[in-house]
């Protein structure tokens, strides 16, 4: 994994923790609980398991899931600088939004590295 790679997880991993936390600290701790133990990935898996991870939040909330999950795109694109562009077909994709993220964010890194060289 590269460094960029690991900070944009880094990234992920708080902008879930902010979105559960608004839920209250109990809760926030309740979901990596379940997700860990009923799904089997812990919270720092969560950027290599992000199906399962999506998968553990939509059987815990049901359609709630989509709620948090939209959460959790704001806080990343937030956190990158970047404005979040959804889907003008209400479908949210969860994995692809992050994928599309984590891109979004790689190219934004490199683009600051090739200003500083």
């Amino acid at each position: 994994m590269t460094t960029k790679s690991k900070a944009f997880d880094e990234l992920l991993l708080s902008a879930i923790d902010d979105a559960l936390l608004s839920l209250g600290e109990s809760v926030k701790q309740s979901i990596y609980f379940h997700i860990e133990n009923k799904f089997r990935v812990s919270r720092n898996e969560i950027p290599e398991n992000l199906e399962e991870f999506q998968g553990g939040l939509e059987k815990i909330f049901g359609t709630g899931a989509r709620f948090i999950e939209i959460l959790i795109m704001k806080n990343v694109h937030s956190k990158i600088g970047l404005p979040l562009i959804m889907k003008k077909s209400g479908e949210l994709e969860f994995t692809e939004y992050v994928d599309t993220a984590r891109q979004r964010f790689l190219r934004k890194r490199h683009a600051a590295e090739a200003v500083k060289s």
